[in-house]
């Protein structure tokens, strides 16, 4: 397949341009026009080049570090299995990225205390 880099260098210079104060917390789920990346780096879908990510550690207003989230099943030490409403998800540890919070679409949901903590935990020592 294809990629269009076109597209989203034209989509990053739209969200680049945009001025949208949008704050996200740790546990958070959101939307996010993650582009189109190299290789085997994980893309966005759509118009949007977006895909739900948690959000892991917010540094300051406009940074945080998150990890894009698959509905594919992945059963293996690099993806973290967990349930967000009524789907089972795998968070992509392998893959974890600092973005800026001008990528955040719209809020999805909010990782349940326990899995966030089983999540913290699992990545910590997959390091």
């Amino acid at each position: 397949m294809k990629k269009d880099f076109d597209a989203w260098n034209d989509k990053k210079k739209f969200i680049e341009e945009n001025h949208r104060l949008v704050y996200a917390y740790p546990r958070e789920v959101w939307w996010c026009s993650l582009g189109i990346n190299i290789g085997a780096e994980i893309d966005g879908k759509n118009e949007h080049f977006e895909r739900p990510v948690i959000v892991f550690k917010v540094y300051n207003k406009e940074t945080m570090l998150v990890f894009p989230v698959t509905t594919k099943e992945k059963k293996d030490p690099f993806h973290f299995e967990t349930q967000m409403g009524d789907k089972t998800v795998w968070i992509k540890l392998t893959q974890a990225r600092v973005i800026s919070n001008k990528r955040l679409l719209r809020k999805l949901d909010v990782l349940d205390e326990k899995q966030f903590e089983r999540l913290k935990k699992t990545f910590a020592n997959s390091l």
